[in-house]
């Protein structure tokens, strides 16, 4: 058992080369071999030159690599090598089958470590400068998905009717490209916390140079009017909710700051406090 390598699943971050945690840089300056997802970025795996380089990627509607396949490679690689990365787009312990890939591992005794990284949503709160919580208004935050997994190719293929929306204050849907104008109007149709007026973001490529942003609200998604803006070739992140809202800056608001009295208490200052009390946290 002492000769078997361990297998580090990476997050390799929203996109951005240098979004990528510091362990996570570390790991695969070091790793024997690197097993990485489509969407990582190419720079980023000039972060391990010295590694053997693997696609293992999975793309809707592209020729991807079997699930059981990955599985095997890891195992296999694990009794040649010592440190291995299965490097993963955003976090891997989200919308990543990891726990596929951990109960492989596991069942076959191979030691694992896990390491996190920043996801897709994050990054895009970041991007938008809004946050998806706010105070008073929304307080409940849902990552959803439509893909499911093929029994037929192990690929991805979208959900039809009906769609289990959560009842999440703010909606961040991941690989929603293709239900986008379903996604709205249903939620239209049968949330009480979403109406045609909420807004609406969807950011293609988050964090990268090749980000794109559309901005609207229910109604326009369910129209279909961003049917044309997306870019199939870029993946899609849409946030849903008022707290995405824009709101106007205030005017700066003038207060007199004078006191009334010429006169500063500054009592308290020189008083000694809870001097024989105990103090509460």
């Amino acid at each position: 058992m002492s000769s078997l390598g361990t297998v580090y699943l990476v997050g390799a971050g929203p996109g951005a080369v240098d979004l990528i945690t510091v362990r996570g840089a570390k790991l695969l300056s070091k790793a024997d071999i690197v097993f990485h997802d489509a969407l990582v970025d190419p720079a980023m795996l000039e972060l391990c030159p010295q590694a053997i380089q693997v696609a293992v990627g999975k793309r809707c509607g592209k020729l991807s690599s079997a699930q059981e396949f990955i599985n095997k490679r890891l195992v296999d690689a694990a009794k040649k090598y010592q440190t291995i990365v299965r490097l993963k787009g955003g976090d891997p312990m989200l919308f990543g089958r990891a726990d596929e890939e951990l109960g492989a591992l596991q069942v076959a005794g191979i030691p694992f470590e896990i390491v996190p990284g920043i996801t897709a949503a994050l990054a895009g709160a970041a991007s938008l400068q809004k946050s998806l919580t706010l105070r008073g208004i929304a307080r409940s935050v849902a990552f959803i998905t439509l893909a499911k997994a093929s029994d037929m190719n192990d690929g991805a293929h979208y959900s039809q009717q009906p769609i289990a929306h959560p009842s999440a204050d703010t909606l961040v849907y991941y690989m929603g490209r293709k239900d986008a104008a379903l996604i709205a109007g249903q939620l239209m149709a049968t949330s009480p916390n979403h109406h045609g007026d909420t807004p609406v973001h969807i950011l293609e490529a988050v964090s990268t140079n090749k980000e794109r942003h559309w901005e609207s609200t229910l109604t326009e998604l369910a129209q279909g009017k961003a049917d044309t803006w997306f870019d199939p070739s870029s993946p899609a992140l849409i946030l849903i909710g008022q707290a995405l809202q824009t709101i106007p800056v205030a005017e700066p608001i003038e207060e007199n700051l004078q006191s009334p009295s010429s006169e500063i208490d500054d009592g308290l200052q020189h008083r000694q406090i809870l001097t024989h009390g105990r103090r509460r946290a």
